[in-house]
């Protein structure tokens, strides 16, 4: 007998660009939305039965339309109010909104600070996570794509080798990192932005004063001080893949590596 599983459904990759026009300046705002619903749909596959299918075009449109009057404030709230928004059809019974938020910076012009001219940031991007249920909602901030490095206090030693080894043992290595950061809200009533700042500002001051034994060591390190500083949380999550720099053989150049030349990998 064959029977429907666990399944979701949505809308990816929804861009959003707000230009908040007053009268002295402008702001910007710059979102990637995904919509997931999971709830009564089974027959829509079973049976190619629409009935109760909120169409993913749908999906979009909402994003477009409740931006306006609600994306105002830090991007956890405008999630909320798209996840329960979806939640009050009553055939979804999770609705799960991620959004992305792209940096834009003001241009100096001649006379300062240029009231409609930007420049996109580069490098991390702030996200957010909100699954709306009939339990409750769960919020979680996070951000991605976060490149730090530390270019001594990083060491990686004392692990097992065997036949296959060949990576030798360091006391002082450039240590970087492009991290992805997740943390869970214990509630859904926090200063989005204050609590923002405080765990970021609490994780890169962290990893530029401790000393590293390993990457496994520094997310213990970080994330257990994130944990004890910020009491709004009760989870946080971390990937931090390493950005080998490898030291660079200047001898067949007649030269000496003094630890100053170095190679950036990406992959292995």
């Amino acid at each position: 007998m064959t029977e429907m599983g666990a399944n979701r459904y949505g809308k990816e990759s929804i861009r959003l660009v707000k230009v908040d026009k007053r009268a002295d300046r402008h702001e910007v705002r710059d979102l990637v939305v995904d919509v997931a619903l999971e709830g009564d749909f089974a027959t829509s596959y079973t049976a190619g039965d629409n009935a109760l299918v909120i169409a993913t075009d749908t999906m979009k449109n909402t994003v477009y339309a409740l931006a306006p009057e609600h994306l105002t404030d830090a991007i956890e709230a405008f999630g909320i109010v798209l996840a329960r928004h979806f939640l009050a059809s009553p055939q979804v019974a999770t609705a799960t909104v991620t959004l992305q938020e792209h940096g834009w910076e003001r241009l100096e012009g001649v006379s300062g600070p240029a009231p409609d001219a930007f420049r996109r940031t580069g490098g991390m991007i702030r996200t957010a996570r909100v699954a709306a249920g009939r339990n409750g909602v769960v919020v979680e901030s996070g951000v991605a794509d976060l490149v730090v490095m530390k270019t001594a206090r990083s060491a990686f030693a004392g692990f097992p080798r065997d036949r296959f080894t060949t990576l030798p043992e360091v006391g002082d290595r450039i240590m970087a990192t492009k991290a992805t950061v997740t943390w869970r809200h214990s509630g859904e009533v926090v200063d989005w932005d204050a609590s923002y700042a405080g765990v970021l500002g609490t994780l890169l001051e962290v990893f530029a004063d401790h000393h590293s034994e390993s990457v496994q060591h520094s997310i213990w390190v970080i994330g257990t001080a994130i944990l004890e500083r910020r009491g709004e949380l009760e989870e946080i999550r971390m990937s931090m893949p390493n950005l080998h720099h490898w030291l660079v053989d200047l001898e067949p150049f007649g030269g000496e590596n003094r630890g100053e030349i170095f190679v950036a990998t990406v992959d292995p």
